[in-house]
């Protein structure tokens, strides 16, 4: 259950992130409140997860999941460089979520 609320914590993270991009610096009303929502949820679920899981692993796994989320939205959404190098970067974070997965 612990990782079902990690994942939930990652996505909301993700959530948030591109939520704060339309909120015009909190001028706009809607996406703020979507965004304020976003982050005590998304907290909320990490403090769930790492009842069970060790803290460096949940804030590793949540802060990651949160980065590839956003950096690959970012390339959908905001049209950001879709880079050789960064796509590659983006695997690596991913593979260091799975590692971190695995050894827990």
């Amino acid at each position: 259950m612990a990782w079902i609320w990690l994942t939930a914590a990652g996505l909301l993270e993700v959530s948030w992130a591109v939520a704060l991009k339309y909120t015009a610096g909190f001028t706009r009303v809607v996406p703020s409140a979507l965004s304020i929502v976003g982050m005590i949820a998304s907290v909320y679920c990490l403090a769930m997860a790492v009842r069970s899981i060790p803290i460096g692993t949940g804030y590793a796994v949540w802060t990651g999941i949160g980065a590839v989320g956003v950096a690959i939205l970012g390339m959908i959404l905001f049209d950001e460089p879709r880079t050789a190098l960064r796509i590659g970067s983006i695997l690596l974070i991913v593979a260091g979520i799975v590692g971190l997965k695995v050894v827990t």
